[in-house]
């Protein structure tokens, strides 16, 4: 992937902004989930881990049989 380089400084500041924008929201949403008892889930290297709302990071799907429970 190439990465253009950007003239502006208005440009940066924009997009510094919605970097932290983003970035903030990100932070609000994991809150949520950890709050309602459901599980954030990242990508590493390829590979897809879980962080339950206990800390605890695993690599199974912890809701994978939950439409099998209803």
């Amino acid at each position: 992937m190439r990465v253009e380089k950007l003239d502006s400084l208005t440009a940066y500041q924009n997009a510094s902004l919605f970097t932290n924008l983003f970035s903030k929201a990100v932070q609000r949403a994991k809150e949520i989930n950890r709050k309602n008892g459901l599980p954030n889930d990242f990508v590493v290297k390829g590979k897809r881990f879980y962080e339950l709302p206990n800390g605890e990071i695993v690599t199974k799907n912890p809701l994978a049989n939950e439409s099998a429970k209803q």
